[in-house]
C-alpha cells in the first residue's frame, strides 16, 4: 500500500467521525432552560462527550449521570460521568443504572429531563427485570454475542429482560418533559433498538424474544424462563399515550458518516459508490460480497467507473468459534484481502468509529494488493488466523492496524475500498 492510499483511507474514516461529533451536533439540539429542574441521564460511548458539550453550552443550573464504556470517560463538573464495561454489562453499569434510575424519580411537569443516548448504551444501561439477575444477563448476552445473531435480534432479547430499556425509561421519567438526544449506531437508525430504545416505544414482542433465543439455541436459566412466561415482560408500544411527554432527536447517524466520506472521496477524485449503512450478516459473508463487487468494478467500470471507492457501514456480526483476537472489521477485512487474492488495483480499510473494534485496542486496520505476499513470508496463512478468529493478530504481525483510542462518538462500521 502507498502510503497516499493509506492517507486517503485513513483520511475518509476520521471524516465519517468528524461528522457525527457530539461536540459540534449536540448543541444544536438542545432544549431551552425551563422552570424547573434539569437532570441530565445517558448511556453510550458518545455519552461523555455529549454531557461534555450539554455542560458547556447550558444556560442555568443543571445536574445528572452518564454511563460510557470503561476508557471512554472524559471530564465534566456537573454531570457525573461513570465508567462501565461493554459488551458484557458489570456490576458498575449496574450501580451506575440505579443511581441514574433514582434520579428521575418523583419529578414534576414543570422539570425536564435530557437524555442522551449513543451506541453501546444497551450493555452501559443495565437494570435488570424483576426476578432477573446480572448473572443471567450477563451470560445471554454473551451467548448471543458469540452466535451470530445481528444487533437487532441481541436488543429485542435485551428489551424484554430489562426494566429500563424497550421504553421503561421513558416511563420512570413521567410526568417530567424529556428530550433525547440520540447517535444512531444501528441499520436504519430505529430509534427502538439503538441502545435498546429506553426512551422509545417498542413495536417487537415477547414472542419475537423468545424465538429469537430459541433460533439461536441460548440455554435460558429458570429465572429469565419464569419471567418471560410470566405476562410482565412485554415493553410499552409506539403508540402507549404513556409516552407522549418524550421527545426524540436524531442527531447523527451512519448515512450522515458515508455522505461526508462520500464528498471528501469525490474531491480527491474518486468516484464514491456509497452502499449504505443497512448492512448486516456474517463478516467473512458480507466480505466475500464487497469482493466480488470490488472486482466487476476493476474489471469492467461497473456498476461504477474507475478510480472509485466502495462505502459501506452498518453492523455485521462473526460467529465465534476460535479463541483468537479480533473484532468484526478485522475480521471483515481479513476475509476481504483473501477473497482479493493479492489484486493489484483494490487497497482497503474497515474499522469501528467508537475507536475500538470489538474487544482489542485498534479502531480498525488496512489491506493492500501485497497483504497476503507480505504475510506468507512471515509464515502467516490467512485461512488459519480466520479459523481461529484472530484477525487482529495478523494484521499487527504486519503492521496494518490503526489505533486511534476512543472517538467519543459511534456510528458504528465503517468500511472503504479504493479501485484504482
Amino acid at each position: 500500500m502507498t502510503s497516499d492510499h493509506r492517507s486517503l483511507l485513513e483520511t475518509l474514516f476520521r471524516a465519517a467521525i468528524a461528522a457525527a461529533d457530539p461536540l459540534v451536533l449536540v448543541p444544536q439540539h438542545l432544549p431551552r432552560p425551563g422552570t424547573g429542574r434539569t437532570i441530565v441521564i445517558g448511556a453510550g460511548k458518545a455519552a461523555a462527550s455529549m454531557a461534555q458539550a450539554v455542560e458547556r453550552h447550558w444556560q442555568g443550573e443543571i445536574s445528572g449521570l452518564v454511563i460510557t464504556r470503561y476508557g471512554h470517560g472524559l471530564p465534566c463538573e456537573r454531570i457525573e460521568v461513570v465508567e462501565a464495561a461493554h459488551p458484557i454489562p458489570d456490576a458498575a453499569g449496574l450501580a451506575a443504572t440505579q443511581r441514574l434510575f433514582a434520579l428521575v424519580q418523583n419529578l414534576r411537569p414543570e422539570d425536564q429531563v435530557i437524555c442522551l443516548i449513543s451506541g453501546g448504551g444497551s450493555a452501559l444501561l443495565n437494570l435488570p427485570a424483576p426476578g432477573v439477575t446480572l448473572a443471567d444477563k450477563q451470560l445471554i448476552n454473551a451467548a448471543l454475542l458469540k452466535s451470530g445473531a445481528t444487533i437487532s435480534e441481541i436488543n429485542c432479547v435485551r428489551k424484554h429482560l430489562s426494566a429500563v430499556k424497550g421504553g421503561r425509561l421513558a416511563l420512570a421519567c413521567a410526568p417530567a418533559q424529556v428530550t433525547s438526544l440520540v447517535i444512531s449506531d444501528v441499520p436504519g437508525d430505529d430509534l427502538s433498538v439503538i441502545a435498546s430504545g429506553p426512551m422509545s416505544g417498542d413495536a417487537s414482542t415477547v414472542q419475537q424474544a423468545r424465538a429469537i433465543l430459541q433460533r439461536y439455541q441460548i440455554n435460558l436459566p429458570a429465572s429469565v424462563e419464569a419471567y418471560l412466561a410470566s405476562g410482565l415482560a412485554e415493553t410499552p408500544k409506539p403508540d402507549d399515550s404513556r409516552l407522549a411527554h418524550c421527545k426524540t432527536i436524531l442527531i447523527a447517524s451512519a448515512h450522515g458518516s458515508l455522505e461526508a466520506a462520500a464528498r471528501l472521496a469525490r474531491q480527491s477524485g474518486y468516484h464514491p459508490l456509497n452502499l449504505g449503512d443497512f448492512i448486516e450478516g456474517e463478516s467473512r459473508e458480507v466480505a466475500y460480497v464487497h469482493a466480488a463487487l470490488a472486482r466487476q468494478i476493476a474489471l469492467r467500470n461497473e456498476p461504477v467507473a474507475r478510480p472509485c471507492v466502495i462505502l459501506s457501514g452498518g453492523e455485521t456480526s462473526v460467529r465465534v468459534t476460535g479463541s483468537g483476537r479480533g473484532g468484526r472489521n478485522s475480521e471483515f477485512l481479513l476475509a476481504l484481502a483473501q477473497a482479493l487474492n493479492g489484486h493489484a488495483s483494490i487497497h482497503a480499510f474497515a474499522g469501528d468509529t467508537d475507536g475500538i473494534d470489538g474487544s482489542e485496542d485498534n479502531a480498525g486496520c488496512f489491506i493492500d494488493p501485497h497483504t497476503l505476499a507480505r504475510a506468507e513470508a512471515l509464515d502467516l496463512k490467512a485461512t488459519d488466523y480466520l479459523a481461529r478468529n484472530d484477525a487482529y493478530s495478523y494484521f499487527a504481525a504486519l503492521n496494518d492496524l490503526l489505533v486511534t483510542g476512543p472517538s467519543h462518538t459511534n456510528v458504528n462500521d465503517f468500511r472503504a475500498i479504493l479501485i484504482d
